[in-house]
């Protein structure tokens, strides 16, 4: 009987450790080894896949959510989520199991290496069970949820796109920056890298519920701007960037000359929510040529309709080169379709072009 491969995604070195120990423990199964990210693991499992994955959800560059649906999209593979965040009952659960995860093991916030240790009957039984779900119905299960579940809804089920009136310029700019896959460290580079004085930003980061605000909070204490979560009627100044709520769309609206956003609840758009179709959309109508788009790393096309839109609006539109994203989706597709008119840049060149933008 060969073994069960197990690969464990945890960005604790201590969960990594102990897991591993208890993994090792069991003469069924054998340990490829682990990652302190999703994206470390993709390296990984491109030498060998495993059997089984044990994934936690909050972990740098990418969520644990976001990872599963990539995995049950492109190749259905059995997921025990081992977190903090799956409390019983909690929205978080249920969102990983709809997006395919096989079983659930909830970590305690303290005493979290006793925790694994009294667990291991659990986990490695977790695991066996894991290891007997027939793939090719999972893939089945997948695929019929995405089609009968999720539809691939536009941005017409939030506002209705803007007319092809010209907006008239004013000195007021405002940046919309739309990412998701990598976009975590992208956006790190680019806020970092801008000087107090800049323009107002609403961005859109595809993160689940109840990891924003902590991310938004990061950024703000290693930034000169101000960096925070959006709430609902937040105006759009000069030297703060406002990061769409997870769960919840983005939207810009106007009042004179001023900009300020409204936080909206609302069907999935482009598979996601927030979406950076609805955002740049929102920008489009509001701002016209007062405004820059920038699309960057990021898997699939969410936010290249609402780009174009942007820029048939008048607006400037750029996007990050392919050399420089973690993953040449979003861009590439935004490329493709005429979306970008003032080229593509690398992650370091963008705070310039925004910056050169804002002082036109």
């Amino acid at each position: 009987m060969s073994k069960i491969t197990v690969l464990v995604v945890d960005d604790s070195a201590v969960v990594r450790q102990v897991m591993s120990r208890l993994l090792r423990s069991d003469p069924l199964i054998d340990l490829l080894g682990t990652a302190s990210d999703p994206l470390f693991a993709m390296q990984r499992m491109e030498k060998q896949w495993p059997d089984v994955i044990i994934l936690d959800i909050e972990m740098p560059r990418m969520d644990g959510i976001t990872f599963l649906k990539k995995l049950m999209q492109e190749h259905p593979t059995p997921v025990i989520i081992c977190s903090t965040l799956t409390e019983k009952g909690a929205e978080t659960t249920m969102e990983a199991m709809s997006a395919g995860a096989v079983d659930i093991i909830t970590k305690p916030k303290m005493e979290l290496k006793g925790f694994l240790q009294d667990s291991a009957h659990t986990l490695l039984r977790a695991v066996k069970a894991a290891a007997r779900v027939n793939t090719q119905s999972l893939r089945r299960s997948m695929q019929r949820s995405a089609k009968e579940i999720s539809p691939k809804l536009n941005a017409d089920v939030i506002l209705s796109a803007a007319s092809n009136k010209a907006m008239v310029q004013t000195t007021e700019r405002v940046v919309a920056i739309g990412t998701s896959t990598g976009g975590t460290q992208a956006l790190e580079v680019v806020l970092t890298s801008l000087p107090r004085v800049s323009p107002g930003i609403v961005i859109v980061q595809h993160m689940p519920e109840k990891f924003t605000a902590a991310f938004a909070q990061r950024l703000n204490s290693i930034c000169d701007i101000h960096v925070k979560e959006a709430k609902n009627k937040d105006r759009v100044v000069a030297g703060q960037a406002l990061i769409a709520p997870g769960g919840h769309h983005l939207l810009l609206k106007r009042s004179g000359a001023q900009y300020f956003v409204e936080v909206v609840d609302g069907p999935l758009v482009s598979r996601h929510k927030p979406s950076v179709d609805v955002l740049f959309r929102s920008v489009a109508k509001a701002a016209g040529k007062n405004a820059l788009g920038v699309i960057m790393t990021g898997m699939g096309d969410d936010g290249v309709k609402g780009l174009f839109e942007m820029q048939q609006l008048g607006a400037t539109t750029i996007a990050q080169d392919e050399e420089s994203c973690v993953v040449y989706g979003m861009p590439k597709e935004a490329v493709k379709v005429g979306a970008v008119n003032a080229g593509s840049f690398s992650l370091r060149d963008i705070p310039q072009k925004i910056m050169e933008y804002y002082h036109l």
